[in-house]
């Protein structure tokens, strides 16, 4: 059990572990020991619950790097009884192609097995197996969801193209030299595919079937979750 700076008392998800008890809490202040309340807390299921067993995000491509600029052109002379051209600028060098965003990861298949803990208050017990981990959950159809993800990873922003140099400015003279050209810009990265989604079973026992509506799915960039209707037996 752990209490949060704003007084808020929560349990681990794990539902074997609170199932049928009752949470008892003590109250106590440091500097005056004498002072306490305890009083037992009801347990409640209604809440979002969440299990995400999406792919993971590509890498993001690195930017490229600026192009140098150019020189600029030596001066001449405007002397008119001695003139001489100015030097041209350099042209400025072009900037590097920004990296290819890496692909997203693909999520993993997922099972999830549901069935009714019947009683004054029927509550789901959920199953939900991916990439050999197993997690449960106990929830309250009233109030309470359970959201399964297993979408396709995002794929990483592709890289900034360089920015190229500037060209170098002609030095004064007579004639004035020629200002150097501007080198080109890099091209951005593509961007990262994004990765598969996984594919999604839902196993029900008929009793459990007018309460799916608090199980949401969802795997973006893959098939269509499949819902089969079978016996379940309790999950634990």
């Amino acid at each position: 059990m752990t209490v949060n700076q704003k007084g808020v008392v929560s349990l681990r998800h794990d539902p074997r572990i609170s199932e049928g008890k009752v949470a008892h809490v003590t109250i106590t202040v440091p500097s005056h020991p004498d002072l306490r309340a305890e009083f037992d807390i009801p347990l409640r299921y209604d809440y979002a619950f969440v299990s995400n067993f999406s792919g993971s995000a590509g890498s993001d491509g690195m930017n490229g790097s600026d192009g140098m600029d150019g020189a600029s052109g030596s001066n001449g002379s405007t002397d008119p009884n001695n003139p001489s051209a100015g030097g041209d600028g350099g042209n400025g060098t072009n900037g590097s192609d920004g990296g290819d965003g890496g692909s997203g990861g693909n999520a993993p298949p997922v099972q999830i097995r549901v069935t009714l803990k019947s009683g004054s208050q029927p509550l789901l017990q959920v199953s939900v197996s991916a990439a050999g981990h197993q997690r449960l959950y106990l929830v309250d159809p009233q109030g309470g969801s359970l959201t399964v993800k297993a979408d396709g990873g995002p794929g990483g922003s592709g890289g900034r193209g360089g920015r190229g140099g500037r060209g170098g400015s002609g030095g004064m003279g007579t004639p004035s030299g020629n200002s150097g050209s501007n080198g080109s810009d890099g091209r951005n990265g593509f961007d990262g595919s994004p990765g598969k989604g996984g594919s999604i079973t839902v196993t029900y026992d008929p009793q459990a079937k007018p309460f799916l509506a608090a199980i949401h799915l969802s795997n973006k960039g893959g098939l269509a979750p499949v819902f089969k209707e079978e016996v379940v037996a309790p999950l634990w």
